[in-house]
């Protein structure tokens, strides 16, 4: 049985999981409306994954004999002026991702809830391959400016 602190824990990750989807499909929007067609495949596939974290999370709750819920998410930025502006959004995003999963772990642990820290953990690996890829992105589109941004949107756009 989880604890019901854990329980709304996670269901408020649950909350920032949607809110992850949501701006990633916002940004998707952008990319597209600005002819970025690979830039906005890209964040299309990032949204799935955040979705598919909130269904990981409230699946974990359900099998612990909690209740999974889905609170209100609050509404994302929806323009930025270039795709350094968004993806530069994307990194800090996944930074503070990361931090609130960090956070978790250390209530599961606290608490010596075992099971929720071992599913916790695939969340803090992933984390950091996130927040690498925002970064690698991030870095890219400085150091090879607008020239490149047509390769790299079509580079980005054959995402798997």
């Amino acid at each position: 049985m989880i604890s019901t602190t854990l329980q709304d824990a996670l269901n408020g990750q649950i909350v920032n999981e949607i809110y992850s989807a949501n701006m990633y499909l916002s940004m998707s929007f952008y990319f597209e409306k600005e002819g970025f067609d690979g830039f906005s495949t890209w964040m299309k596939k990032q949204s799935a994954e955040e979705m598919d974290h909130a269904y990981q999370m409230a699946s974990y709750i359900i099998k612990r004999g909690g209740d999974a819920v889905v609170n209100q998410i609050a509404a994302v930025k929806q323009t930025w002026t270039s795709p350094l502006d968004a993806f530069e959004d994307a990194y800090k995003h996944e930074c503070h991702v990361s931090r609130l999963i960090d956070k978790l772990l250390d209530q599961a642990i606290a608490e010596g809830d075992k099971a929720t820290q071992d599913f916790l953990w695939q969340f803090v690996r992933e984390q950091v391959e996130e927040e690498a890829t925002a970064s690698g992105i991030v870095d890219r589109l400085k150091r090879m400016g607008d020239k490149a941004i047509f390769n790299l949107d079509e580079q980005y756009g054959r995402r798997a």
